[in-house]
């Protein structure tokens, strides 16, 4: 749930935890989860020696270790014990297959947490979590990812020192395995690293320069309809090399318009009427990469001048409206940069009577209200035509209401498509008066921002 939320509202970062249930084991009731108490340092040390010690009892020490581990402050007073990583990372590269799966998830409990010192500590395992991502168990590689991605979150220096140690193609060697769990970890790890601030510069030209960007798009194309993590995450490592705006010719060239854009009618055709919670998650990103790559490219209208693409999108808005509004924006953000200078969308969408359903969206949220004003400025400035079009389909009577609400971006907004529609079909403002829309400038005339707007209507 917390992850949706970030991923709903922002391009966040996030930290994963893999863990077994381990509550029963450990004293929880029923199996359920419980952070245990945090230990003295008398008890952490007395634990790292009984892992140091090479008797039968090290891995019972080093499970009761990774338990303790879960615990904030025992963390803290591991990490600054004396050969307490060195310990680990060498179970961890050990030919003992469950001595090093559990220094696995000793190292990955310390990757979870939010000290940055902790994740300071954990540098010297960088290398070896890069060399353990082939070659070993599923499970195993899974962990590795997971602690990989959790580590680059937390650290500048962990990422610094994971760039020279190559990194990207380490997982560019990862992205052909046939296991959906590998996938969606080394997405996570991708995900993670496209959002630090330096990506721009130092990781997404790396990334673009390996095979990862036309993989990702084969994957989230094949995957996104099934609803797979991989999918997810690959989709929205898409939509963070877009948001960077330097790498978008590289991903046109590759066709990701055409692809995303067949994706988009696939998944509209076949989207069931109650869509499978987290479904959103992939719908999301693709929208937005979308609306990015048509903002950015100026002959793009040439290779998706297909009236389905507008289907598809009140198919999608109807569908998620209700349950998760916040995909209205994605959806009309897209529709505007659509409409925007591409008068072949601004006559499919009244051609296709989808005027209606667009001013049904205005009462959804202030930011709907001024992009569904926006695209319908946007047909109005195609001229005569489509202002007839629009005068024909009575947009006036909604467009009144909006015009009396006392937020000053959206009354400007729908000033701004008055303004249009008088300009290129004075029939309008005769239609205007009539209604008592002069009334409704009139309790503008005194708003710094609008005064201007309003006396020259």
């Amino acid at each position: 749930a917390a992850l949706r939320k970030a991923r709903r509202q922002e391009q966040l970062v996030s930290k994963r935890l893999l863990r077994e249930d381990t509550g029963a084991e450990e004293g929880g009731q029923d199996g359920a989860e419980s952070v245990p108490d945090p230990l003295s340092e008398d008890e952490v040390l007395q634990l790292l020696r009984g892992v140091q010690r090479g008797s039968e009892d090290r891995k019972r020490s080093l499970s009761r270790l990774r338990w303790a581990l879960q615990n904030k402050e025992t963390q803290q007073k591991f990490v600054r014990l004396d050969g307490s990583i060195r310990t680990l990372i060498g179970l961890f590269t050990s030919s003992l297959a469950d001595m090093q799966m559990e220094a696995a998830r000793c190292l990955h409990e310390l990757s979870h947490s939010s000290d940055p010192a902790v994740a300071e500590a954990c540098l010297p395992v960088t290398s070896y979590l890069l060399t353990y991502l082939s070659g070993h168990s599923v499970e195993f590689t899974e962990l590795c990812l997971y602690t990989l991605g959790n580590l680059v979150v937390e650290s500048e220096a962990v990422r610094k020192q994971l760039l020279p140690q190559g990194i990207i193609p380490v997982l560019a060697s990862c992205i052909q395995s046939p296991h959906e769990a590998v996938l969606e970890g080394l997405g996570y790890v991708l995900s993670q690293l496209l959002q630090a601030k330096e990506a721009p510069a130092e990781i997404i030209p790396l990334v673009l320069d390996s095979v990862l960007p036309q993989h990702m798009l084969r994957l989230v194309c094949s995957g996104l309809k099934a609803g797979t993590g991989a999918a997810v995450e690959f989709a929205w490592c898409l939509h963070y090399i877009v948001c960077s705006h330097t790498a978008n010719g590289a991903l046109l060239s590759l066709g990701a318009l055409p692809a995303l854009t067949s994706l988009l009618l696939d998944l509209a055709s076949e989207i069931p009427q109650d869509a499978p919670e987290g479904l959103e998650l992939l719908v999301c990103p693709v929208l937005r990469c979308l609306g990015n790559l048509l903002a950015e490219e100026t002959g793009c209208e040439v290779q998706i001048q297909d009236e389905r693409l507008l289907i598809a999108l009140f198919l999608i808005l109807q569908c998620f409206l209700q349950q998760h509004p916040f995909i209205v924006q994605e959806c009309l953000w897209l529709l505007n940069n659509l409409t925007a200078d591409k008068p072949f969308f601004c006559s499919a969408l009244l051609s296709l009577d989808l005027l209606p359903a667009l001013l049904q969206l205005l009462p959804c949220s202030q930011l709907a209200r001024v992009l569904v004003l926006t695209v319908l400025c946007n047909i109005a400035e195609k001229g005569p035509a489509h202002c007839q079009l629009l005068h024909q389909q009575p947009a006036l009577p909604l467009l009144l209401p909006t015009l009396t609400l006392p937020d000053p971006e959206v009354v400007g907004q729908c000033l701004e498509l008055l303004h249009l529609l008088f300009l290129h079909w004075p029939e309008a403002a005769a239609d205007f008066v009539r209604q008592g829309g002069h009334q409704a400038l009139k309790q503008h005339q005194s708003t710094p921002e609008l005064q201007e707007r309003v006396r020259a209507l």
